[in-house]
């Protein structure tokens, strides 16, 4: 593997069927967390805001509301106030009185957002109801400093910071799951053998006929009507152990990085593979024409080109029918192929039907 890693990395993933709980390979059905979007002012920055219009006009009805009343003609000038954008995650069950975590995003053209705090401010859903407020002074992990003379040195992102716990639930989200006789659990990566063998897991642990498979995602388990007994019957059908399905013959290319992943279940039919490199090499190199002393000649700079085409040898090999993942990499590595070199071998060979596996680049 050494001389495959010299420019990326070749991560080989073998995937072997072993048990899994049900709660790590699906989900269930309508228990999901909502995401929260809100506007707001960070206040206390030390010559570090922004001066956009909208902050100024913010400002001011900020203070009007305040019972500070600033007449229509004039304009502030505010060095020490930001606006920011908010976002959170309200989480399935969440209860008025607990808290979030707030990120808090600079909108306009804030220098830095350290040393701010953000003064109370409504996060939303998507349906346009408050569902919690935010409020507290920012963590902010960059920094950023500036010199009269137009030098500028900055770490991190120092326009963007978190509040932990900065939000406080106003109210929370209905559930449906209070209310039906039945739940669905989503498998996270759909597998029809995957949702076979839960739904029979799961029968054969509470009884016959109390979860069907619906499809290769959704498993429809029958619950209890007792909001006490269902807690518990749920919590028990999370911790059941079910091996899920072999996930299919994959090979995945990461084009921003060269990571190449491999799948243990990618094979190759018979195929003879040819690979060699031709290196052209022009050099250009000054030289000076000198006539004899009674020609009568002058002095000229000469050009003089060189050019070697050298040809790799020994670059074939033959892949036996159904060769295994270790036979390809081997393969590969003794004629000395570089990660790029590897994928367009594969490409190469799935092109000819020689692959078993989908090509996929993220």
């Amino acid at each position: 593997m050494k001389k495959i890693l010299m420019s990326a990395f070749v991560v080989l993933f073998s995937v072997q069927s072993h048990a899994a709980r049900v709660k790590d390979i699906a989900s269930i059905q309508g228990v999901r967390s909502n995401q929260l979007v809100g506007y707001g002012l960070v206040v206390g920055l030390n010559g570090t805001g922004d001066t956009e219009s909208f902050t100024k006009q913010s400002f001011k009805s900020m203070l009007n509301k305040l019972g500070v009343t600033i007449p229509p003609d004039v304009n502030p000038s505010i060095k020490n106030v930001a606006a920011v954008a908010l976002n959170g995650t309200l989480p399935a069950f969440a209860k008025p009185g607990q808290t979030l975590d707030v990120t808090v995003s600079s909108l306009g053209n804030a220098k830095s957002l350290r040393g701010g705090t953000l003064l109370l401010a409504p996060l939303k859903g998507a349906d346009g109801n408050i569902y919690a407020v935010a409020q507290g002074n920012l963590i902010v992990g960059g920094l950023s400093a500036e010199g009269n003379d137009g030098s500028k040195v900055t770490v991190n992102v120092p326009v963007v910071g978190r509040i932990p716990n900065g939000a406080m639930v106003e109210r929370g989200v209905p559930s449906p799951f209070f209310l039906t006789d039945h739940v669905i659990f989503n498998l996270n990566q759909s597998d029809f053998t995957s949702a076979r063998r839960v739904s029979e897991m799961i029968n054969q642990y509470v009884g016959p006929k109390t979860a069907v498979a619906l499809d290769g995602t959704s498993i429809k388990v029958l619950v209890p009507e007792d909001i006490e007994t269902k807690v518990a019957f749920i919590s028990a059908i999370e911790n059941l152990e079910v091996a899920p399905g072999v996930v299919p013959a994959r090979i995945i290319v990461n084009s921003r990085t060269g990571t190449i992943v491999i799948g243990k279940n990618v094979t190759v039919g018979p195929a003879a593979i040819s690979h060699g490199n031709l290196t052209v090499t022009i050099s250009e190199t000054k030289s000076v024409s000198q006539p004899n002393s009674l020609s009568g000649g002058v002095t000229t700079p000469v050009d003089r080109s060189e050019v070697v085409v050298s040809q790799d040898k020994n670059r074939m090999f033959l892949l036996e029918p159904e060769a295994s993942l270790d036979s390809i990499v081997d393969a590969i590595n003794k004629v000395g192929a570089a990660p790029s070199d590897l994928m367009a071998i594969l490409e190469a060979l799935k092109q000819a039907g020689a692959l078993n596996a989908n090509i996929e680049i993220i």
